[in-house]
C-alpha cells in the first residue's frame, strides 16, 4: 500500500445495508456508530440503487461519526466518491466488483491516495486485481447469501483458503459470515471479515460488532 494512502485495518469490515436497517427500525448512520463503539475497524457504504446525491449525503454522514482510524469507503460509486471528496468529505477508497470500472481506470480518476479495493472469486480475478494495483481483495462470498440478490453460492472456508494464502495484499472474507466464522477465516489467512447481515440485522449492534472484535483478536 502506498505510504500516501490512509492506514487501513479491515479486521471488522462492516458494509452497509440501509434496507435491513429499517427492517430492525434503525437508521443505518445509527448502526454504523454504534458498531464502531463496539470495535468495527472499517466501513464500506453500500447504496447500489440510491442516485448519487443521496450516497454523497449518506457518506457525509457516515463520515461525521467515524473515529480517526476507521476507514471510509464506498462500494461501485466512484462518481459518490469523487463529488463526496469535492464536497470536503472524507472517503478513503472505492471498492469494485468484477463488473465495475477497472482497477487502473478507476485509480487514473481517484488518484494515488485513494483506496482501491476488488471482489475476487477465482485465481485469475485475484491475479488481475492485484496485478492492476488493488490495496486489498474481498474474497466471497464465502458462505451463501442473500444480502446481493446476484450473489453466487458459497465457496466455502477450504476455497477461501486457497485464494487467501496466494493473495498478496490483504484478503478479505465476506458473504453470509457470522461470528463463529471468524476463528477459521483467521487461521486460513484472512486480514479481515466483512459482514453486513451478523451487524445490520443485529439486536444489539454494538454487541455484535464487539463479539466480532473480541473472536479476531482470540483467534490470532
Amino acid at each position: 500500500m502506498s505510504a500516501g494512502r490512509p492506514s487501513f485495518d479491515p479486521s471488522v469490515y462492516l458494509v452497509t445495508d440501509s434496507g435491513q436497517a429499517r427492517r430492525r427500525g434503525r437508521d443505518v448512520v445509527d448502526v454504523v456508530a454504534a458498531a464502531v463503539r463496539g470495535g468495527v475497524t472499517a466501513v464500506q457504504v453500500r447504496e447500489k440503487e440510491a442516485p448519487t446525491h443521496a450516497v454523497v449525503e449518506l457518506l457525509g454522514r457516515v463520515a461525521a461519526v467515524l473515529p480517526a482510524g476507521v476507514a471510509l469507503v464506498v462500494n461501485d460509486r466512484v462518481d459518490a466518491l469523487l463529488a463526496a471528496r469535492r464536497a470536503g468529505i472524507a472517503v478513503d477508497g472505492v471498492h469494485l466488483g468484477q463488473a465495475d470500472l477497472p482497477v487502473g481506470t478507476v485509480r487514473r480518476l481517484v488518484g494515488a491516495d485513494a483506496l482501491v479495493g476488488v471482489s475476487a472469486r477465482t485465481p485469475a480475478e485475484l491475479a488481475a486485481a492485484e496485478a492492476a494495483g488493488a490495496d486489498y481483495v474481498g474474497i466471497g462470498p464465502v458462505r451463501t447469501t442473500t444480502t446481493k440478490r446476484d450473489a453466487p453460492a458459497g465457496m466455502g472456508l477450504a476455497a477461501f483458503g486457497e485464494l487467501a494464502r496466494a493473495a498478496r495484499s490483504p484478503a478479505v472474507g465476506i458473504g453470509g459470515l457470522t461470528v463463529g466464522d471468524v476463528p477459521a477465516l483467521r487461521r486460513a489467512g484472512a486480514a479481515g471479515v466483512a459482514v453486513v447481515s451478523a451487524v445490520c440485522l443485529a439486536d444489539d449492534p454494538r454487541r455484535a460488532a464487539a463479539e466480532l472484535a473480541a473472536a479476531w483478536a482470540a483467534a490470532a
